[in-house]
């Protein structure tokens, strides 16, 4: 399986799946689904969990990690 496909696949899912959310939220009145704020972020920064989780996906590296 590649995880970087799914890495690249996955980050305007959260996105989406983010502001729907915050869109439910709005638009029931339930605070719950502004939770969404979370899969938002995710997806806006490219951090991928489950790249975290696998340990298979290519991470960005710091410059004094590689030294």
């Amino acid at each position: 399986m590649d995880f970087n496909k799914i890495r690249k696949i996955c980050r305007p899912i959260r996105i989406v799946l983010g502001l729907a959310l915050i869109l439910t939220g709005v638009m029931t009145g339930i605070v719950w689904f502004y939770l969404g704020i979370i899969p938002l972020i995710a997806g806006l920064t490219n951090f991928c969990p489950l790249c975290i989780i696998s340990k298979k996906c290519d991470l960005p590296q710091d410059s004094e990690s590689k030294l």
